[in-house]
């Protein structure tokens, strides 16, 4: 019995080799089978192309939303400060002595009048003047008002500070007299009123 078996045998193993080399799976020849799968391969190629194409496309719309909100995040801090100052604002009620206007009426000059205000407290004008210098580069600027005296001595200084600038050097002036990187500018022939 042992001997039938084994003569039978044969005839029904296969090698691993032998199952690879069926004439129907042969280079050459193509079953409907193989067809169906190459098509559906195909297709599957397709699709992936299709949504790495719409992945790509979400990358770029997750891109900017991030660029938006980033944007969105940076208004919505800067109405808070705004409103913040706001409400400042509206708590400090800056009181006034005297406003009036100088000079005579002027319609052809084109500019309005200055106006000068007598400021109830030293603390509310300090605040204002601060606040002046976010008029810079309109036509409104905040300044103290200073006697003939004073003016005419501040005339004399503006050009020998603005040679300092030129030079590099930090110049100020404070009322009538002039600092140039920190130390006061005397001369007896230009600033005599500091003898």
């Amino acid at each position: 019995m042992k001997k039938a078996q084994c003569a039978a045998s044969p005839a029904k193993s296969e090698t691993p080799s032998s199952k690879r080399l069926r004439p129907a799976d042969s280079p050459g020849t193509t079953s409907p089978a193989g067809k169906d799968i190459a098509d559906i391969l195909e297709s599957i190629d397709k699709r992936l192309s299709s949504f790495d194409a719409r992945l790509s496309l979400v990358e770029i719309l997750h891109r900017e939303f991030k660029c938006l909100r980033e944007s969105l995040e940076f208004s919505q801090q800067q109405v808070e400060t705004l409103a913040a100052e706001n409400a400042t604002l509206r708590e400090s009620n800056i009181v006034f002595d005297r406003v009036h206007r100088l000079g005579p009426i002027r319609a052809a000059a084109g500019r309005p009048r200055p106006i000068v205000a007598k400021f109830g407290h030293f603390k509310q004008k300090e605040h204002v003047k601060s606040r002046g210098r976010e008029l810079k580069g309109t036509d409104f600027s905040v300044n103290d008002q200073f006697p003939k005296e004073i003016l005419e001595r501040r005339r004399v200084l503006f050009p020998i500070r603005r040679g300092f600038i030129q030079k590099g050097s930090r110049a100020v002036i404070a009322v009538d007299r002039l600092y140039v990187d920190g130390q006061l500018h005397r001369d007896p022939d230009i600033t005599p009123w500091l003898y």
